[in-house]
């Protein structure tokens, strides 16, 4: 039925062990999963917990998520600054909401629930599938007692892109402005770069007064509010939950300290240059964002009337225009 046309869901995995604790600890597996036209992976995460185990939302316990499908790697993430003491909105929470996933949670202190969508666009070839994960936990600033942990697959046959998350470049800065190369890997035919991922290792933004230059798209380097501007942090942007601010909704901001995604417009042909003005001597990473066409193809049967189009380019670019 995963091939039939539309929305289809299929659970990957469902366990009590696979969450997150007092420690850092880290999670691997692989399960088996049909074909079809897989859209995005979604993990469903619960806790009961001490109170103050995760101060801000739960995407700040993830510290690295890494999943293959068949042999390929497609997403790539490592988190700067992570553990349930870090007071404010998680990287990965503000990434996935950034590319057209989805980082959302119910906000409460001793129990929480968090769900994490995850963008691919990937063909799961005709028998069975295999993905393979591994999760990196940063350790939460007191006890859990206990959890759940899931994993599905939303299957789309209107999925119109595939969207890889490649290893980030990592690079040293000193007080100065420097040029840093971001090594774009061919993963795909056609594909572009929609966008790219800054961290800074500390809740800092430590830029100076020339921000960060992408050297194809300006001739002057862009302060870190004119680029939030532009990709709509100031515009209450940033979506995360906070039980200390509320337990009935989600608490809205305009940055996420010391991380900005920055919309590049699917640039083509290689390497990302930028001119990076630090005001300090840190390590940032930069992650780019990968995207190339995806046509899924429809199946007889019964099937929706209506499509829900699975589009990272777009979904980037309506949180400019």
């Amino acid at each position: 039925m995963n091939g039939s046309n539309g929305i289809y869901y299929t659970k990957i995995r469902d366990d009590t062990t696979s969450i997150p604790a007092a420690a850092a600890t880290t999670v691997t597996f692989g399960e088996n999963i049909p074909m079809g036209a897989l859209e995005s992976i979604v993990i469903r995460l619960t806790t009961v917990n001490t109170t103050n185990a995760v101060l801000a939302d739960m995407g700040n316990l993830i510290s690295n998520l890494r999943l293959t499908l068949n042999g390929d790697v497609f997403f790539d993430f490592r988190q700067a600054v992570s553990g349930g003491d870090n007071n404010n909105p998680s990287s990965i929470g503000y990434f996935l909401n950034s590319i057209g996933g989805r980082s959302v949670e119910k906000p409460s202190d001793l129990t929480k629930e968090a769900y994490f969508v995850i963008p691919c666009g990937l063909q799961v070839d005709q028998g069975v599938g295999r993905i393979e994960t591994v999760l990196g936990y940063a350790a939460a600033a007191a006890a859990v007692a206990s959890g759940t942990f899931q994993m599905w697959a939303r299957y789309n046959t209107a999925t119109q892109t595939s969207t890889i998350i490649a290893p980030a470049t990592s690079f040293t800065h000193a007080n100065a402005i420097e040029q840093v190369v971001i090594r774009i890997p061919t993963m795909s035919k056609g594909q572009v770069v929609s966008g790219i991922l800054v961290q800074n290792d500390t809740p800092q933004d430590q830029l100076g007064s020339q921000g960060i230059r992408i050297m194809t798209q300006s001739a002057y380097g862009l302060d870190v509010d004119f680029l939030r501007t532009f990709n709509g942090d100031l515009m209450n942007g940033v979506m995360y939950g906070d039980d200390d601010a509320s337990v009935t909704q989600l608490t809205y901001a305009q940055e996420v300290a010391g991380t900005i995604f920055i919309p590049t417009f699917n640039l083509v042909g290689g390497d990302c240059v930028l001119q990076v003005d630090s005001n300090a001597g840190t390590t940032r990473t930069y992650t780019p964002v990968l995207v190339s066409a995806y046509n899924a193809r429809e199946q007889a049967g019964t099937r929706q009337t209506v499509s829900v189009a699975g589009n990272t380019s777009k979904a980037i670019l309506e949180h400019v225009e």
